[in-house]
């Protein structure tokens, strides 16, 4: 979304230029100087209507585009000024092992979600692969500290779901998309959908994780270590020359791409691709990659 500059004076309405034919009275006036020519041409620039341009046609799967994208630039704002670099500060000052281990327990924790929606999702063999991924890494992996389950000789990769994920799997659509403060880019199926989620962790372990206090830091952590693992992509996002509508179109490609896992219609959401992000942006402001410019689907 930018804002072209003002219409340019070929495109206002012409105005006769003062003459003897046309006022005999006005013929021994003198012609107007350079710098009043330049005055009148400033004034009339002024008050010529600016002109709107979008890169993008309006997208029916965003009807709030407008409120969508004051809210993303805001949020943009606060990434740049303070969660980025206290992002950026995580990254540089804990060491890798730490926030591996950080990023494995906040994955294990959200295993029982996975387990049940697998369960909804009528896919037992799943529900029972990511039981025993809980247990394996709960035991094994010192509370899901270490992934032990993904390597041999169990085999086990972690899956992702979620309530949102068994209504799409069941046809319900994402309904407009959102971007919404503190959570970002969503859609009200994944709105709703969310809430649920988070209950069943507190549900099924009501100690500690019913503490509000407890919550209030896994939520937390799970943020700074989603922008963590972003750190990249939204690099990438950020240097497009429309980041609002990179941002709304890889969250919606992949969201498609993960229901289409689970219904069977793609291996992964990386097999084949669900989304080309722009280039990474050099130090002096110039794309990595020129022929990777423009973001297209798969």
């Amino acid at each position: 979304m930018v804002a072209a500059a003002p219409a340019a004076l070929d495109d206002l309405p012409a105005t006769a230029p003062a003459s003897a034919t046309a006022n005999p009275d006005n013929a021994a006036e003198p012609a107007p100087s350079a710098s009043e020519a330049d005055s009148a041409s400033a004034a009339n620039e002024s008050q010529a209507p600016a002109i709107v341009v979008t890169g993008h046609p309006p997208s029916p799967a965003d009807p709030v585009e407008q409120f969508n994208a004051v809210s993303f630039q805001a949020v943009q704002a606060v990434d740049s000024a303070v969660v980025g670099p206290i992002a950026h500060t995580y990254k540089v000052t804990i060491p890798e092992p730490v926030r591996d281990g950080v990023h494995n327990a906040l994955n294990n924790l959200d295993e029982p979600i996975v387990f049940l929606n697998f369960l909804l999702q009528l896919k037992p063999g799943k529900a029972i692969e990511t039981l025993g991924r809980f247990a394996i890494n709960t035991t094994l992996g010192v509370g899901g500290l270490f992934d032990v389950a993904k390597k041999k000789p169990f085999n086990l990769p972690r899956r992702s779901n979620g309530l949102a994920d068994t209504l799409g799997y069941y046809g319900v659509g994402p309904g407009p998309y959102l971007f919404l403060p503190v959570i970002g880019s969503t859609t009200v199926r994944d709105l709703i959908a969310r809430p649920f989620d988070l209950l069943i962790l507190p549900t099924i372990a009501p100690k500690p994780f019913s503490d509000p206090k407890v919550a209030l830091g896994k939520g937390i952590l799970s943020a700074l270590d989603e922008r963590e693992q972003d750190d990249e992509k939204l690099a990438r996002i950020h240097g497009a020359a429309d980041p609002y509508y990179v941002q709304r179109e890889e969250y919606l490609a992949r969201r498609r791409a993960e229901i289409d896992v689970l219904k069977g219609k793609r291996k992964s959401i990386y097999d084949p691709p669900y989304y080309e992000l722009p280039p990474l942006p050099a130090k002096d402001g110039s794309a990595t990659d020129a022929n990777a410019a423009e973001p297209t689907l798969p």
